[in-house]
């Protein structure tokens, strides 16, 4: 019970199975409550049946008025103390009556201060902090209070008692102030618990929707390079073939051909993005094999420099969609008669360059390509892969896109 907790909170709902165990586990810690209330109040009954003063009325009476805390306890007690949190107003009607039985029966017999080590813990569970402290300074010094006055002990027994009286009471405060700031304590913890829960499933959910868009923005990317490409070439053939067929029909008959490979690289391609393969270009080839492939489908030259030798997937799958962006650029807008590819090995790099005679362009100006890719998409899979990427281009200069990816060092032999 929090000294600073609205007492109008209605009780937590149980409505999920993190509650469900939270209820059930509260409901075990209770019963060792129930374990000690009923300890002490036997053992408070013990010893004022067992005293030898004052006489058997008195002490009768005063282990009858003690009698109806159990059922006082069981029936309003223990279901207001189990409250989250208790109900204030109902738990002071609690302790008030409870205390109606308690102090009459502590000043008849002295022995049933016993009872206050049960009754000071409620006061600290169920009220605010300075009810609680009143009711404690009620509960532990009244009834030396009234047994000095009903009986008048001598001048050292009233010293005594009212010591262990004063003792009592700082021990009660201390201990129940203790208890107070612990629980406030454990409820900011579970505040917090319940903040991170939550944030932990925000950003659960942000990561799932960022890795949705970054893998939208991907299959984007890939689509544009491969099928889009693939799909365009197709109709600038289907052009080409319309305007062959009444003067040159064996280059139609050439352009049909070009078609059908381009359309089975295409279907090829559209396999290899279903189930997550290598490009159709690098299936059983090397990236050398791949681009003479690809340059002789775009009419341009290759060459290749340095040592040849197998490469990681990833390096040679960028080389490869970074040319494809670029002579898919280069026919669409240079107009070039032209085109060069040029792939460098060196030991801790691969560099690819495609060149070309054309128009060129103001990068200033420049736009993103073809459906809003284009270059910009060609260095964003650049960028992802640990390389760069470079555009040298003027107006009437022709455009040179030069590519430098990391590989690894070849390995030496034996």
């Amino acid at each position: 019970m929090s000294a600073d907790l609205p007492v109008e909170e209605p009780a937590r709902r149980v409505t999920d199975p993190d509650d469900v165990v939270s209820a059930y586990t509260w409901a075990r810690s209770f019963r060792i409550w129930d374990t000690y209330f009923a300890l002490i109040w036997l053992a408070t009954l013990v010893f004022v049946l067992g005293t030898a003063n004052p006489g058997w009325p008195v002490r009768l009476t005063a282990a009858a008025l003690l009698v109806p805390l159990i059922p006082l306890f069981v029936c309003v007690g223990r279901p207001i103390l189990r409250g989250d949190p208790p109900e204030e107003r109902q738990a002071l009607g609690y302790l008030v009556a409870a205390m109606a039985l308690f102090l009459p029966s502590a000043i008849l017999v002295g022995e049933t201060r016993l009872m206050t080590f049960a009754l000071v813990p409620q006061c600290f569970m169920s009220l605010r902090i300075r009810r609680a402290l009143t009711a404690v300074a009620v509960i532990n010094l009244a009834p030396v209070v009234g047994w000095a006055l009903l009986w008048w002990p001598s001048d050292q027994d009233v010293f005594f008692n009212g010591l262990f009286a004063v003792v009592t009471l700082v021990f009660s405060v201390a201990v129940g102030t203790w208890v107070i700031r612990i629980i406030e304590q454990s409820q900011e913890r579970a505040e917090l618990i319940a903040e991170l829960d939550a944030s932990r499933h925000e950003v659960s959910r942000l990561s799932a929707a960022h890795g949705a868009l970054a893998e939208r923005e991907r299959m984007a990317r890939e689509i544009h390079d491969t099928l889009a490409q693939g799909f365009t070439s197709l109709l600038m053939l289907v052009q080409a073939v319309e305007a062959e067929l009444d003067h040159d029909v064996s280059q139609a008959r050439r352009h049909l051909a070009l078609m059908d490979e381009t359309a089975r690289l295409n279907l090829a391609e559209a396999r290899a993005l279903v189930t997550g393969g290598a490009p159709a270009d690098l299936a059983g080839a090397s990236l050398p094999d791949a681009l003479r492939r690809l340059a002789a489908r775009h009419e341009a030259t290759l060459e290749v420099t340095g040592p040849v030798r197998p490469l990681p997937a990833g390096p040679e799958v960028v080389a490869l969609r970074a040319c494809q962006e670029a002579l898919a650029n280069t026919r669409k807008h240079a107009g070039s008669s032209t085109v060069g590819i040029t792939v460098g090995y060196t030991d801790d790099s691969l560099t690819v360059s495609v060149r070309d005679d054309g128009c060129g362009f103001d990068p200033s100006t420049a736009g993103t390509g073809a459906g809003g890719y284009g270059l910009a998409g060609l260095r964003a899979r650049v960028v992802e892969a640990g390389g760069t990427a470079q555009v040298h281009t003027a107006p009437g200069d022709g455009t040179t896109v030069t590519v430098r990816l990391p590989v690894p060092p070849p390995r030496s032999s034996p």
